[in-house]
C-alpha cells in the first residue's frame, strides 16, 4: 500500500525515533508514578505534549527528507496519535487486570463517573482521543509544514 508515493513501512521507518520519544514519557510517566512521585509533578510528564511536540517533528523530517508532502504529513500525524492512544490504553488494561492502579487510571485523568473496569476512559481513549487528535495534530503538521516550504530558501 502505498500513500503519495510512499509505503506505510516507510512512514513507519521515518517515524521510528519519534514512536521511541512517546514510548519513553509513557513509560517515564508511568515509572515516576510507581516509585512515588507526587502527581502533580508526574503531570509535567504529558503524553499530548509530547505527541504534538513529535508531530511538529514529523513535519520537521518530512520536510527536511524531501519526504513527501500535506497527505504524508496527515499520515505521520495520525500514526503517532494512534502510537499513543495505544500505549494509554495498554496501560489501562494492566491496570485493570492486574488491580494495580497507575497513573493512567487515576480519577484525574479518567472519565468522570462510576467506571471501575475503565471501559469508558479506553473507549475514549481509541475514539475521541485518536479522532479529535488526529485531527488537530493534522492540520499543526500540514501547516508547519506549509510555513517550512515558505520560509526554505527552495519554497522561494
Amino acid at each position: 500500500m502505498t500513500i503519495s508515493g510512499r509505503t506505510l513501512r516507510e512512514h513507519i521507518q521515518l517515524l521510528t525515533p519519534l514512536f521511541g520519544l512517546i514510548a519513553a514519557v509513557w513509560l517515564l510517566r508511568w515509572s515516576l508514578y510507581q516509585m512515588g512521585l507526587p502527581v502533580y509533578l508526574v503531570g509535567f510528564l504529558s503524553i499530548t505534549g509530547i505527541v504534538a511536540v513529535s508531530i511538529l517533528l514529523a513535519a520537521l523530517l518530512i520536510h527536511a527528507k524531501r519526504f513527501g508532502g500535506y497527505v504524508n504529513a496527515v499520515v505521520a500525524a495520525f500514526l503517532l496519535v494512534f502510537w499513543s492512544q495505544v500505549l494509554i490504553v495498554a496501560a489501562i488494561l494492566f491496570a485493570v487486570l492486574t488491580g494495580i492502579e497507575n497513573v493512567y487510571t487515576l480519577p484525574q485523568f479518567s472519565v468522570p463517573g462510576p467506571d471501575p473496569h475503565h471501559m469508558r476512559h479506553m473507549w475514549g481513549q481509541l475514539t475521541f482521543g485518536i479522532g479529535f487528535e488526529a485531527l488537530s495534530g493534522s492540520l499543526v503538521a500540514c501547516f508547519f509544514l506549509f510555513l517550512l516550504r515558505r520560509i526554505s530558501p527552495e519554497g522561494r
